[in-house]
């Protein structure tokens, strides 16, 4: 009789975990499907992995749970304990379906949300203004003193092509005039 209450206890165990997890990767699901919608498309892009990342551990967890209960049930003590767990095995393959759906959902959701946040910045950078002026000082400062070097290297390139070209002229001019 300890180990049937060992096992029953071990179910409601189970239905703890379970609820953590579903928990769990509901909110990674909310995050994953509002990404893109604070405006800073480009930034919240980078975290979609990671997101996802949790949403998977979350989703193979809960893959387990189910064997575990699946194992479970068939020990509980009484024939209605049995027929209660295989019934919450069934209603948590369900929910793990549903989940399945409604995060693969989230993910199209994101990747239009940060599509159109990506349009929106694009535009703001290209805009004029003082706020454009703003956002691509701070752009360039994220994209880190590498890419900033690079700019200012190929831009004095260029000035240096320019004030070759113009010695060039200047020197074929004076040698016409000569």
């Amino acid at each position: 009789i300890i180990q049937m209450d060992e096992v029953t206890q071990a179910v409601e165990n189970l239905k703890k975990e379970w609820s953590q997890a579903v928990e769990q990767l509901e909110v990674c699901i909310a995050a994953i499907e509002s990404c893109g919608k604070m405006g800073k498309g480009t930034e919240e892009a980078m975290s979609l992995p990671r997101l996802n990342g949790s949403a998977q551990d979350a989703l193979q967890l809960l893959n387990a749970l189910q064997c575990r209960l699946d194992l479970l049930a068939e020990q509980l003590p009484t024939f209605e304990e049995v027929q209660s767990g295989q019934a919450t095995l069934g209603s948590w393959k369900e929910q793990y379906q549903r989940l399945r759906v409604n995060l693969r959902s989230a993910n199209l959701q994101a990747k239009a949300n940060i599509g159109k946040a990506a349009q929106e910045e694009r535009g703001l950078l290209l805009g004029g203004g003082e706020e454009s002026t703003v956002r691509r000082r701070n752009l360039q400062t994220k994209a880190g003193m590498t890419s900033a070097a690079e700019s200012i290297t190929e831009s004095l390139r260029r000035s240096r092509q320019l004030m070759v070209q113009e010695v060039e002229r200047s020197a074929n001019t004076l040698s016409t005039f000569g």
